[in-house]
């Protein structure tokens, strides 16, 4: 298994390309299923999940063709067909390697009437049930069953009517299921207390790209018109927040200075806000955000909450950034219950991290320590990587798959900027 070793205390300087959204390229992919004409998704981000989804597909009936980028270039085009529907079973041996093939139920529902999909995998951060994309289906005229593992969800009309739904709490991927199933409903569906992250927004620009008649896009109450059928068109993925805040975080944590080019700033508000209260320097340009420490980093209180709170999936690389303050910081995650897993791991890079429930305080220390460490799921990962970057010493990173999920060619982008960290290829 592959390790990446980082030879930390290197202070970080240049301009660092953001990829497409991991988060939204997962939720553009399965409307391929909506339409029998092509669908291409440009600037999609070279990631084993997005690899992953697309052999999901292919089990369907997809057809995908992926079109390379020059060297030195980041992104790809791909170009995906479902002529016909193949195949409406999702199988366990495809879905159990991540939590995002849930959102190929809405699509294959509203396609063809029926789906089939097995009860996800992905990171272990938690219970992340999805009775809330069911509800939202059943709300919709699905009939639904659970039995061996697998959801059944089926149209009694063929097709789905369409119908109004209020989620109890914030949920992003049932509110992308529900959105994906009403596109072509026959009806009107209304969705109240939706999800409004910019990759909800990026779902529902596609489908409209598509087709589709939704009203409302960025807010919480969603209006969905039903059409007879969508078409296809050519999209790019939105530039990835997170992933944008993550080097920020880096920039912060080893006293540097990136430009995160291609970053949009009304995605990341809440995550610059937070990093300006660090005492980073932001700038906006017209190129994306420019991120320099200036001095001293501060310590911090911040708490997670959906769109437009502060991202649960930037919890970790704050953490890590913050372990590197004069004073005590507070962090309470709100979204998950486990999303704590990585401070174990900094703690043996030399961190003083206090967990209580769901709450974190993180005491500054005057340096961190290189050691070997273990991922234990995406944003975590990060994290140690950021710390390995701060580390005096060595830092050798273990199940670094989970990264390659994530993170675009990771190591050449830090290199590029001054890091000293390489990949250990196993055997």
């Amino acid at each position: 298994m592959d390790s990446i070793l980082i030879q930390g205390g290197k202070r970080l300087e240049g301009a660092i390309p953001i990829s497409g959204a991991k988060n939204s390229a997962l939720t553009l992919l399965p409307c391929a299923l909506l339409t029998a004409d092509k669908l291409t998704l440009t600037n999609l981000p070279r990631l084993a999940d997005v690899d992953s989804f697309g052999h999901l597909l292919n089990g369907l009936g997809v057809s995908t063709k992926i079109e390379g980028v020059k060297k030195g270039e980041f992104g790809r085009r791909m170009t995906l067909q479902a002529g016909e529907i193949a195949s409406t079973v999702a199988p366990y041996d495809m879905v159990r390697r991540m939590r995002a093939s849930i959102l190929v139920l809405g699509p294959l529902l509203a396609r063809e009437g029926e789906a089939t999909v097995s009860l996800p995998g992905g990171c272990a951060i938690g219970d992340r049930p999805i009775d809330l994309h069911l509800r939202a289906l059943e709300a919709m005229g699905a009939e639904i069953e659970i039995a061996a593992g697998f959801v059944k969800a089926s149209a009694p009309k063929g097709r789905i009517s369409g119908g109004d739904y209020s989620f109890p709490v914030v949920s992003v991927g049932a509110t992308e299921n529900a959105l994906m199933a009403a596109a072509t409903a026959n009806g009107r569906t209304q969705l109240f207390n939706a999800a409004r992250e910019p990759e909800i927004v990026d779902l529902c620009n596609l489908l409209v790209a598509m087709g589709a008649k939704i009203s409302g896009i960025g807010s919480s109450h969603l209006i969905i018109d039903g059409v007879d059928a969508l078409h296809g068109c050519t999209y790019a993925v939105m530039p990835d927040r997170i992933e944008a805040g993550s080097y920020a975080c880096a920039a912060g944590i080893t006293g540097g200075s990136l430009d995160l080019i291609g970053a949009r700033p009304e995605d990341m508000l809440a995550t610059t806000n937070a990093l300006a209260q660090c005492g980073l320097v932001i700038e906006i340009h017209d190129k994306g955000i420019k991120v320099t420490a200036d001095g001293p980093l501060k310590p911090l209180a911040i708490s997670t909450a959906p769109f437009p709170g502060f991202a649960t999936d930037m919890q970790a690389q704050f953490m890590a950034m913050l372990c590197r303050t004069n004073g005590e910081s507070f962090l309470e995650e709100t979204i998950f219950e486990n999303r704590y897993m990585h401070v174990p791991e900094l703690r043996r890079m030399g961190a003083n991290i206090d967990v209580r429930g769901r709450s974190a305080i993180v005491h500054g220390v005057p340096k961190l320590t290189g050691a070997q460490v273990m991922a234990t799921d995406l944003r975590a990962s990060m994290s140690l990587v950021l710390a390995g970057l701060a580390a005096e010493g060595e830092t050798e990173v273990l199940r670094v798959y989970h990264l390659d999920r994530g993170y675009e060619r990771l190591e050449e982008k830090l290199s590029a900027v001054g890091a000293t960290i390489e990949r250990k290829s196993a055997g």
